[in-house]
């Protein structure tokens, strides 16, 4: 078994939700982890992860370079995390990831890996898609051989997805968006468990680019009826049209979540993966269903909370 003790990575963004499975799949595979945050205090939850002496934090701003300069500093990878969803896209996806990818050179990493998106397009109406790609261009301008990963959504017990979805399955009608539009929905760990690999491993892995998918395909309808049986609600579906919903995004609200007109463009492309480009088989990793983990934590949205009867079960006397 190879000693990783001597690898040092830096996990730009580890404090995050993917951050923190990143980071755990780094740290069982006995690497020393420098998690690098704007507040590194946000990422101390990390540290019973560890062995003693196994992880660092330090305060890093992909806007100021000399920070950069300072978190990746003798690692030999450097994982980029840091992505917005709304706000100024190419400071942080294009300018940043530069930035990022400049100072690892610099520091002699012999790995870098760029989370992207699946939809990134130097061409897309979104100003997201845009952004993703162009940065991956930058990373690989400033980066000898970096790997890009482009998830698709991605749920965990963390998540802003099924739990958001779960929540408002409450209420007696559900309005969905862009019901017909498809996605590939990843579980967490398992795109951790390919961040990992692909900074350990750069002489397999280094100048690829993956698109990361579960094993599902659904529409935006069918992940919400499927969220909704998990969190052991049953509301009726009431699908928005497009242009009540286009309308809800020059306003910059849906119901129960903020909907920006970026987000609207982008909800009108699919997000799967595309046909031949590889994946998780890549790394050896069987893909998680949704249906297989997300009871863990939507059972809490159940009538009656966590430890209510779910429907099927049965329940002995004492």
């Amino acid at each position: 078994m190879n000693d990783r003790s001597t690898n040092l990575v830096t996990v730009l963004g580890g404090g995050g939700f993917i951050g923190r499975y990143v980071c755990e799949a780094l740290l069982r595979a006995g690497v020393r982890l420098r998690v690098a945050q704007r507040d590194p205090r946000t990422a101390y939850f990390l540290q019973p992860l560890a062995k003693v002496g196994q992880v660092s934090f330090v305060a890093a701003d992909l806007g100021k370079p000399a920070s950069i300069a300072r978190a990746v500093e003798g690692a030999t990878a450097v994982i980029n995390l840091v992505g917005i969803l709304k706000g100024r896209f190419n400071s942080v996806h294009v300018e940043g990831a530069r930035t990022a990818a400049s100072e690892a050179t610099k520091a002699g990493a012999t790995a870098f890996v760029q989370i992207s998106a699946i939809g990134a397009d130097s061409a897309s109406a979104s100003a997201y898609g845009r952004s993703k790609a162009n940065g991956e261009a930058a990373v690989r301008d400033a980066f000898a051989s970096p790997t890009i990963i482009r998830p698709s959504l991605v749920f965990g017990r963390e998540d802003q997805l099924t739990n958001r979805f779960a929540g408002m399955a409450r209420l007696p009608i559900l309005p969905v968006i862009a019901g017909a539009t498809r996605f590939q929905p990843v579980y967490v760990a398992d795109l951790a468990k390919a961040i990992a690999a692909a900074a350990l491993d750069p002489a397999t892995h280094g100048g690829k680019t993956y698109e990361i998918g579960g094993p599902e395909v659904m529409t935006m309808r069918e992940l919400n009826e499927r969220i909704a049986a998990l969190a052991g609600q049953s509301p009726a579906i009431a699908p928005v049209p497009d242009f009540i919903a286009e309308l809800m995004a020059r306003f910059g609200f849906l119901p129960g979540a903020p909907l920006t007109r970026d987000q609207w463009t982008m909800l009108q492309s699919d997000n799967v993966v595309t046909s031949g480009t590889p994946g998780l088989e890549a790394f050896d990793i069987t893909p998680t269903p949704l249906a297989a983990v997300a009871g863990e934590w939507l059972d809490r949205f159940h009538r009656g909370g966590r430890f209510a009867s779910k429907p099927g079960s049965s329940s002995a006397s004492i």
